[in-house]
Formats: C-alpha cells, sequence, structure tokens
C-alpha cells in the first residue's frame, strides 16, 4: 500500500484485495532474545501458530497440531520454547501445550476455560489462570448466563493453578484459595510466588475494587500488598524481586488499560504515581533487565518508550496508529533492547513492526508485508481544538477522492462516541464489516472524537467526567463538530449520532440535550442511572465515578439519567442491544424505547437473542449495520 505504481496497476491491486481477506496476527509473543515472534495467524476462519525471524519477518516454523481448534495465550519460556494454550470446543476443554524445537505435547487438559499461561523464571513449571466448570465465557462484555432460579448464589471462579512442566496431568488442582478471583499475575524472579490483581466474590463486578496481593507459589496463601485507590492493570515485578510496578487510573472496563505507573514494594506499602503529570496515558508496562518499558497513548500517537520513574517516558518509536500484542500493546525482549506489535491505521491493515527501540539505525519497523495490498477505504486525518482549558482530539474519516463514493459538495458527517468512558479511538484498519466502513462507504463523513474522561491527555482528563456524565464531554463533542466543520466540508443540516456502551449512553442523552442531530443510533446505552444501578451485573464500576453508591446518593444519577428529561428529546432513534447483556441490561433499551414511544418520537428498538455486549455476532453485526445505515439514510442523509 505504500508503494508508487501507476494509476492502471493501482486500481488493479485494489480490486484484487477487495475480494481478500486481511491477514490476522493474534496474541503476538516475543521470544526473551527478541529473536522471534509468535502469533496466531490466517486469512481466514482457522489460525495456525506461525514463528517469524524479527529481523526480516520470515517465517520460521508453523505449529496447528489441532485443526479444529483455536490457540491463545502463546508465550515463550526462558530456554526459548513455546508454550500456548489449545481450546477445543467440541471437547470442552483448554489443553495447556509445550513446544520445543521437534514437537507439540499437552501439559495439561482443563476442563473449563483457561487463559495467560505463564512459564516460571527457571522453566520447570507453567502458572495459568483456570475456570472450572465454567457457566460463561470470562469477562463482564461477555453473554451472560440466565436469571433463573436464586441470583447471586454462585459465580465462575478464576483461580491460579500452577503445573509441572515435566508431567501431563488432567487433574486440575488449583492453587489460589476459592472464593478469590485472580484477574492478572507475574511470577516474582525467584519463583517462590506471584504478585496478582485479586478480588473476593464475583469476578465480573469487582475489578473495580481489586487489590495488589501476593500468593505463595506452594501453598496458594494470599498476602496483601496494597489496596490502590484506582483501578489497577498488569502488575509486574522488578529484575530484583523487590518492586512490584503497575498501571492504575481511573478505569471503566477490565481491559480497557490506562492511566499512570506506580510502583510499591513487595513487602507492602503505599504505592507512588512514578509519572504523576503526564500529559499521556500509559497503556502496557514492561519490567525488563534494561528497566521498565511502556507503551503509552500521547494524544494521536502510539508509543513504545522506556520509563525512568519520576521523569518523562522517552519515546524509541512513535506513530499515529494503535498496536497490540499478547495481553497489551507490545512486547518486548527479557533485556528490554527489542519491541514487537501488531501495528495498525486506518489506512494500512495490520502487521508486525519489530526491531531496536530507539535505534537510529534500524529502530521498530514493519516486518511483514502480508496486507500491503489492501485497499484505503478512508482518508483519516487527526483533529485537535481546545474547549474550557481541555487539549481534546480525535479522528475524521472521509471517503477517498478516488473512491468514487466520495460526495459532492457538502457530505453528512455521523459522530461515533466512543464506549468507556475510559477508553479512546485510535487508528484502526476499516474492516468491511465494521459500521465505520459502512458509513463511509455510504458517502458518510465519520467523526471520532476523544472528549474528556478519555485517554491520550493524562489522567487529570481521564477524570474529568467524575460526576459529570454528559456535561463536559458532551460540549467537548459538539465543540469538535465545529472544529470539523472548519476544515472539512461537513453539512451541519446533516448530522448524525452513534455510540455503543458508553457511547450509547451519550446518544441517548445528547437527545435531551441538543436538537442538533437528525438521527441518532444508540447500542446498549444507558438511559436511567437509577434503575441500572440495580439491575447490571457490574455495579462497582460506577463508584470511582459517582464517589457514591445510587443508594446513597441518588440525585446524582437521575442528573445524568436521559429518562428524566424525555420531554425534550425529539431525534429519531434507532435503539439495539443483546439479550444477554449483563453490563447494560436490555431494560435500558427498553425504558428509552418506550419513552420516545410515549413521545411520539420516531424511535426502533431491536434485542438480539442470546447475544451479549454491543452485539458481536457476525450475522446479529451485520444486521444492526444494515439496520444503522439505513436510519442514518432516512434521518440525515435525506433531512432538510
Amino acid at each position: 500500500m505504500r508503494l508508487t505504481v501507476t494509476a492502471a496497476l493501482l486500481l488493479a491491486t485494489a480490486a484484487h484485495a477487495s475480494a481478500q481477506t486481511p491477514h490476522q496476527y493474534g496474541g503476538l509473543a516475543l521470544s526473551p532474545a527478541g529473536d522471534r515472534t509468535a502469533t496466531v495467524e490466517s486469512s481466514g476462519a482457522h489460525g495456525v501458530i506461525t514463528l517469524r525471524n524479527v529481523a526480516d519477518g520470515r517465517v520460521l516454523r508453523t505449529i496447528d497440531p489441532c485443526a479444529t481448534c483455536s490457540y491463545a495465550g502463546l508465550t515463550f519460556a526462558p530456554n526459548g520454547d513455546l508454550v500456548f494454550l489449545v481450546r477445543d470446543t467440541a471437547a470442552g476443554n483448554v489443553r495447556l501445550t509445550y513446544a520445543d524445537a521437534n514437537a507439540t505435547r499437552t501439559v495439561a487438559t482443563i476442563a473449563g476455560i483457561a487463559q495467560t499461561p505463564r512459564v516460571s523464571p527457571d522453566g520447570k513449571r507453567i502458572a495459568l489462570l483456570v475456570t472450572l466448570g465454567a457457566a460463561k465465557e470470562s469477562g463482564a462484555t461477555q453473554a451472560g448466563v440466565r436469571m433463573i432460579g436464586e441470583i447471586g448464589e454462585k459465580s465462575d471462579e478464576q483461580r491460579l493453578a500452577v503445573f509441572d512442566i515435566a508431567k501431563a496431568t488432567t487433574t486440575v488442582t488449583p492453587l489460589s484459595p476459592a472464593g478469590r478471583y485472580v484477574y492478572e499475575y507475574d511470577w516474582t524472579p525467584d519463583g517462590r510466588g506471584f504478585v496478582a490483581t485479586t478480588a473476593l466474590g464475583n469476578g465480573d463486578n469487582n475489578w473495580w475494587v481489586a487489590t495488589l496481593d501476593a500468593i505463595d507459589a506452594q501453598t496458594g496463601a494470599v498476602r496483601s500488598i496494597a489496596k490502590p485507590t484506582t483501578q489497577i492493570n498488569q502488575p509486574r515485578v522488578s529484575p530484583d524481586g523487590r518492586t512490584v510496578a503497575y498501571v492504575g487510573g481511573l478505569m471503566s472496563d477490565f481491559g480497557s488499560i490506562g492511566g499512570d505507573v506506580f510502583t510499591v514494594g513487595l513487602e507492602g506499602g503505599t504505592p507512588r504515581n512514578v509519572t504523576a503529570g503526564a500529559k499521556s496515558t500509559v497503556t502496557t508496562i514492561a519490567w525488563t533487565r534494561g528497566g521498565l518499558r511502556t507503551v503509552t497513548l500521547a494524544g494521536d500517537q502510539m508509543q513504545f518508550g522506556t520509563l525512568t520513574p519520576d521523569q518523562p517516558v522517552v519515546p524509541g518509536f512513535a506513530k499515529p496508529a494503535s498496536s497490540s500484542a499478547g495481553d497489551g500493546r507490545a512486547v518486548f525482549s527479557a533485556d528490554g533492547r527489542i519491541a514487537a506489535a501488531v501495528v495498525q491505521d486506518y489506512e494500512h491493515a495490520p502487521a508486525i513492526y519489530a526491531g531496536p527501540l530507539g535505534s537510529r539505525d534500524a529502530g521498530v519497523k514493519q516486518i511483514t508485508h502480508d496486507n500491503d495490498a489492501m485497499p484505503a477505504l478512508a482518508a483519516a486525518r487527526s483533529i485537535s481544538w481546545k474547549n474550557e482549558g481541555f487539549d481534546v482530539q480525535g479522528w475524521l474519516l472521509a471517503p477517498r477522492p478516488t473512491s468514487g463514493i466520495a460526495p459532492t459538495g457538502k457530505a453528512p458527517m455521523i459522530t461515533i462516541v466512543h464506549g468507556g468512558p475510559s477508553a479512546a479511538s485510535t487508528p484502526g484498519y476499516l474492516y468491511p464489516t465494521s459500521l465505520n466502513a459502512a458509513l463511509v462507504k455510504a458517502g458518510y463523513y465519520v467523526f471520532l472524537p476523544n472528549p474528556r474522561g478519555s485517554y491520550g491527555q493524562g489522567e487529570a482528563f481521564t477524570a474529568a467526567n467524575k460526576r459529570d456524565f454528559g456535561g463536559g464531554d458532551l460540549r467537548d463533542v459538539l465543540a469538535g463538530v465545529d472544529a470539523v466543520e472548519r476544515v472539512a466540508p461537513v453539512d451541519d443540516k446533516r448530522l448524525g449520532l452513534g455510540g455503543c456502551s458508553y457511547g450509547g449512553f451519550m446518544a441517548m442523552w445528547a437527545n435531551t440535550q441538543t436538537n442538533r442531530f437528525k438521527g441518532i443510533v444508540a447500542g446498549a446505552g444507558l438511559s436511567n442511572w437509577v434503575s441500572y444501578y440495580g439491575t447490571n451485573g457490574i455495579d462497582q464500576w460506577l463508584l470511582p465515578f459517582f464517589g457514591k453508591s445510587m443508594y446513597d446518593d441518588m440525585k446524582a444519577y437521575e442528573d445524568v439519567s436521559a429518562i428524566y428529561h424525555a420531554k425534550t428529546a425529539r431525534t429519531p432513534t434507532f435503539i439495539y442491544v443483546g439479550e444477554r447483556d449483563i453490563e447494560v441490561p436490555p431494560t435500558q433499551s427498553i425504558e428509552w424505547w418506550h419513552a420516545l414511544k410515549d413521545r411520539n418520537v420516531p424511535v426502533s428498538l431491536v434485542i438480539y437473542p442470546d447475544a451479549g455486549h454491543c452485539v458481536t455476532a457476525p450475522e446479529q453485526s451485520a444486521d444492526v449495520r444494515q439496520r444503522s445505515i439505513a436510519w442514518f439514510d432516512k434521518y440525515v442523509k435525506n433531512a432538510k
């Protein structure tokens, strides 16, 4: 895609590539020496584990022990051998698998689900998070179990288990105690224990109050290290075994990582913020022999860097793109010299990038080219603006002039607000199966703002919408629309608004605050924070944002509930939600549908059977796209 070619060849390449499926690289891991990557790769349905040379991306080996299974949890042992998980849905189990230079073998078979294998520092044991007899997939965004029988008395438990690499077993005896959910962990360098983020009770709900703990590798005994006042992710132990680092901040969802870096002694104490005041968001950390390595989001730039406590992160690679690897945004060699990640942006499909961090000669560079011929559907542009003392950023996607779908004159625009709110819209290739791609193909400009509450401008910016949902962040969005209109041919009389989860809330709430948008699509939105508190499966996430429970401060929840302002809503709205969504139950959508219907506002509600949060199954999400485009075409594109 970066080659200079004649117009005829470009058209031929684009036509060929449009029929292709982009090559996927999942779960990237980097060997301790930094010389090989491992990924789950596919250009279709079944993925194959692929090992590549970091220097040039050359395929060294493929591993595929089960043609009907899926692979995950890739990680290297200290000696460079590979460990991974084989999930066999037909058999209902997960096999912990070890691959040396010659063969693969099963170390353990888990009747349930499992994730995050990590090999001990001495290379003799593998730790693993296991959920035996799981009733649902791990995570609150997954479809919930049916709400029948005695509610709340039994929950899935994710526990830590340890296996001897040399002995195969089908017996799984968790190490960590029952009743305590383990989210993340790291071995201590001496192999005698772990640091972990854990919580008592329901794992979906209690991550927001998780603590930092030590777990003994022999007895499973748990000792408290710290009880941070923020949400915590990615606990990592220093090479000398004395200190623990983690990412801490105001986070609205497990897995949506962002904040500052904190350190605390392994023996316990008060965590110390070592990046306080930074105007960027740390999204990944690793503690290598060469020191702390980070991935940060700074405005529109994704950066791999080196962190010295109490000093600004020194970027060694920066790009207006997004990255992913393992359970974070990048992985690093044991000495911290080499970095690797899967990188993509709105105009370029995923590719593996790897190389020396901060090197002036080679540096981190693209080493795979399977997707170079994939066409760029949209032209992407970073938009920055100031509002009420804040620096705000977002992305504008426009149909490419040569695409044949670019509108003439002023164009309609759809603003899509991301979920979270602690998250960010970052560049990702426009797959044909995405709503953004469908909107661009339909002739719309697409605006993706990152208002206050988002990542990318520092922790104070992320925390700026505490007790102010739909206040300053909505004003930032509207100011961003103004900023776009100053630089792009957007028709202010043909504006639409959409979003899912927190974006769905913003779409519902904006209907009561402004008539600027002509059509709205609200996915898994929150219309009534009062009833939501009592019916969702993750009420603990609200406490860091509201400060108190709904029962202790009901007015704060009422003040930001669209349902209490329904009489001012005028904008036609399409609403969709999953039947088994426990993050935002379908009753929230039903309440808003009922309110708009009662006010004679054009409205449509679709509840998708058995679906979880934001409706992700291929056939159902295709229906969402089709209905959304039809709704925007009717009320936005054809607005007078």
